[in-house]
């Protein structure tokens, strides 16, 4: 099934019933996300802003909504049962090329994530891709976007390897892996150390060789523009929250791996430290809203398969910088330490 038609089929799914299991008291701002546990990349400060009481000195109320993949979390937004959804750029052009619904992306707390792929070691080259399975979370999920433009770069033709869908996040298809139901998935440089048994698997693709051929906008945090209109508060209250721990992990890696250390007990201190140093400079310090980013993105999503056919679509039908304005002009100016804030 490609994925336009797995949007479309959820998009279905969510005009005639819930896709997510409602809460028993909505919150200010109910935020999608596709991962299950807090994962351990950038987009982990918007777990965090709750843990460390960010969200409350901003002054909103932020319910954190589980779903398994992108077109889950579309269609949960799309169903009315979040406000927000943290989802891929793809994505998100696909909603507003097909008309599906009226989105605004207003910031991007993960833009570039630190993925690896990894491997069983019988693949010894990341040509051996080529006729294998790569597991992902679902067809038009991000790893399953970013996977097929790294092995593009890599001289791999995508059609020639068979996309596997592995319920249970990266956790999952690392276990898919190990076990030899497939030959090959991506997943953070966190979550590969975080597998304890490493033994016949390996990382074939570096996150800096995975970033090198994907180093494009992966996720934007989007609302329906009827709820940015009635609800802007909220909104940027949330932006303001998780753009200021961004500049605090910038400033003070150290800080995160503490509220790491909290949020998963079990993670070890040594690997949090590596990817720590592998998300220096990654954290969206001015809201990762930065116009020529977000174009280049949107060249490479319609110059893939996913888009194929739809019509391209401007970017003020699809995104708002005033929020992240408002935003780094409360927070006292642009922070030159991460990303820019081009428009």
């Amino acid at each position: 099934m490609s994925f336009a038609s797995s949007i479309r089929r959820l998009a279905v799914f969510a005009a005639v019933g819930t896709v997510v299991a409602a809460a028993p008291a909505a919150a200010q701002l109910r935020v999608i996300v596709t991962e299950q546990t807090i994962p351990v990349v950038a987009n982990s400060v918007m777990w965090l802003a709750d843990q460390l009481g960010y969200y409350e000195r901003a002054g909103v109320d932020v319910e954190i909504i589980k779903v398994s993949d992108t077109p889950t979390a579309v269609a949960a937004l799309l169903a009315g049962e979040g406000d927000m959804a943290n989802i891929a750029v793809t994505a998100a052009l696909g909603i507003a090329a097909q008309d599906l619904a009226d989105i605004r992306a207003v910031a991007s707390p993960d833009k570039f994530l630190p993925y690896t792929v990894v491997a069983s070691n019988a693949i010894t080259t990341p040509q051996d891709l080529a006729g294998k399975t790569i597991g992902v979370a679902a067809i038009g999920s991000l790893d399953y976007n970013l996977a097929q433009l790294v092995l593009r770069g890599l001289g791999v033709d995508p059609a020639t390897v068979t996309f596997v869908p592995i319920s249970g996040g990266p956790a999952g298809r690392g276990q898919a892996l190990i076990a030899g139901q497939i030959d090959a998935t991506t997943m953070s440089i966190g979550a590969f150390l975080g597998i304890e048994d490493k033994s016949n698997i390996h990382v074939a693709v570096t996150a800096p060789e995975f970033l090198a051929l994907a180093s494009v906008l992966n996720k934007v945090n989007v609302v329906r523009a009827d709820y940015l209109e009635t609800n802007r508060d909220d909104v940027v209250a949330f932006v303001t929250a998780i753009t200021q721990l961004a500049r605090d992990f910038q400033a003070n890696p150290q800080a995160w791996i503490d509220a790491m250390r909290v949020a998963l007990p079990d993670y070890s201190a040594d690997n949090l430290a590596v990817v720590a140093q592998q998300l220096n400079g990654l954290w969206s310090v001015n809201g990762g809203m930065d116009l020529p980013t977000i174009e280049a993105a949107v060249v490479t999503a319609y110059g893939g398969p996913d888009l194929a056919g739809m019509r391209m679509v401007t970017i003020d039908e699809w995104v708002d910088f005033t929020i992240a304005d408002d935003v780094i002009a409360a927070l006292g100016g642009v922070d030159p330490a991460g990303d820019p804030a081009g428009r």
